[in-house]
């Protein structure tokens, strides 16, 4: 028979090697203390949903906070009594008595299915109610008028066109403080989401239909916005920057992009609709006639070019009064 060559534990190596993991554990103790630090630290910083600059963003963040609230109803009493249970029934208790034999218990059975029931019933009641107080669509009463401010997704960056002004700026969305907008959202390319978390209102943008959403800006300042879904390669840089301004600044900002800039025309548009990444902000001083309009309708006929206003010749390049041209559109929800 073959002698194999068993090793046999080495009583001194068996305790260096001990030595060696006591001595790692409280360099692992402190990269978890420094990691859950890093975590708290990062969570307190005021940019996002936690921090609302507007009135929707924080009756949603009171949305939120009661909706958590009314789950932890559950989910805290469940916490302890789980370690309880496993504390009082370990195996070194003596005290605990245990039977394998099976039985049913109604009042166990009671307060395991009733008490879920009822949060499951307030916690959809909060929600729905909720839910139909930020309607998108709702407007937000104010003594002004609503900015309305027409938003389109492009491969990858953000076009504004402002309708009354005739002015539009990519990338670069300015508004003023305490004035209702009023969006009107589509997309020229795959399904986006408009997002500005500070204010409010995640809603996406589709191709050939129009989404509504009204939010409204408190407190001056620049909030980030960016596309809430994946959208392609340049998806990370999909981003802009909402500046909420007094209300002469933001004259000034329009009489500015009015004198400066280039036109948005159909050439404009169809130069600017090509995927492009990191795009610097952009302000055009202005638009051609139912250029939102018409960005829809290409998108539902798949064309190439923008359509033509009705009351346009071939040779017009799209100008003209285009108030008569409506297409139709598909509304979608919100």
């Amino acid at each position: 028979m073959h002698d194999w060559p068993y090793t046999t534990p080495d009583p001194l190596r068996g305790a260096a090697s001990h030595a060696r993991r006591r001595s790692c554990l409280p360099g692992l103790l402190r990269s978890l203390i420094g990691c859950a630090a890093v975590l708290v630290v990062s969570s307190c910083q005021q940019t996002g949903v936690l921090d609302p600059q507007g009135p929707i963003a924080s009756a949603q963040l009171l949305l939120l906070i009661n909706s958590t609230a009314i789950m932890l109803v559950v989910v805290v009493p469940v916490i302890l009594a789980t370690l309880g249970f496993a504390w009082w029934y370990r195996s070194s208790n003596p005290r605990a008595s245990r039977a394998w034999d099976e039985a049913y218990e109604g009042r166990i059975e009671f307060v395991t299915w009733s008490i879920p029931a009822l949060i499951v019933i307030l916690l959809g009641g909060v929600i729905w109610i909720g839910s139909h107080q930020l309607d998108p669509r709702a407007p937000i009463p104010a003594n002004g008028d609503p900015l309305r401010v027409n938003v389109v997704a492009l491969d990858w960056k953000w076009l504004f066109i402002y309708p009354d002004q005739g002015i539009a700026a990519v990338n670069q969305l300015v508004v003023p403080v305490g004035t209702p907008i009023d969006f009107r959202l589509t997309s020229a390319t795959v399904m986006n989401s408009f997002f500005v978390p500070q204010l409010g209102s995640q809603i996406y943008t589709m191709g050939g239909m129009t989404t509504h959403l009204n939010l409204l800006a408190a407190e001056t300042g620049e909030y980030p916005g960016f596309s809430a879904n994946f959208s392609g390669d340049g998806f990370a840089e999909m981003r802009f920057i909402a500046k909420v301004v007094p209300a002469a600044d933001f004259a000034a900002w329009v009489a500015q992009a009015r004198s400066a800039g280039s036109a948005l025309d159909d050439a404009g548009y169809a130069k600017l609709a090509k995927p492009s990444k990191a795009v610097p902000p952009t302000t055009y001083r202005s638009v051609a006639p139912n250029l939102f309009n018409r960005i829809i309708e290409q998108t539902i006929s798949g064309s190439a070019s923008l359509p033509l206003p009705r009351n346009a010749t071939a040779g017009s390049g799209g100008a003209g009064d285009g108030a008569a041209w409506c297409p139709p559109l598909k509304q979608a929800g919100g």
